[in-house]
This record gives C-alpha cells, sequence and structure tokens, in this order.
C-alpha cells in the first residue's frame, strides 16, 4: 500500500482523552504525527466528528482533531490549523 501522509507517524501507544462539550472518554493514542492520529477508543460511535485530544500524560498537550476514517474501534484523525 501506498504511503499517503506527508509525515510518517511515530508509534507511540499512550493514553489520551477524547474531549469534546464537556463530556471526557478515555482513549488510546496509537500512532501520531504532526498531521493527525490514530486513536483507539472503546465505543467509536459516542466520539463526534470534532473534538480535541489531549495526551493524559501532559494535558497542556491539546490537538483539535476531525475524524477522518473509523475501522472498528480505532479513528484516524487529522489535525485542525486554528488561525
Amino acid at each position: 500500500m501506498d504511503e499517503k501522509r506527508k509525515h510518517p507517524r511515530t508509534e507511540v501507544n499512550q493514553p489520551g482523552y477524547v474531549s469534546s462539550g464537556g463530556s471526557v472518554m478515555h482513549c488510546v493514542i496509537i500512532n501520531i504525527s504532526p498531521e493527525g492520529a490514530a486513536i483507539d477508543v472503546e465505543n467509536p460511535a459516542f466520539v463526534p466528528h470534532r473534538f480535541r485530544l489531549v495526551l493524559a500524560n501532559d494535558s497542556s498537550v491539546v490537538h483539535e482533531c476531525r475524524v477522518i476514517w473509523t475501522k472498528k474501534n480505532r479513528i484516524g484523525v487529522s489535525f485542525v490549523v486554528t488561525a
């Protein structure tokens, strides 16, 4: 399969949180790059199309995300650049 990403993703397997509208859901950040990430969640149906991804180990790291794809419990997101 051809790699279409501009930046290769780094495998991290770190805990994180999906945050949206006052609700927070645990996730595992599988891999990450400057432009996006893949995360595992218990139930993807409860993940909104846009949300904030917060690193559990460093809550100062927050990414605005939008869902690009979902496959079983894994979600691929791109980071939204805010002006």
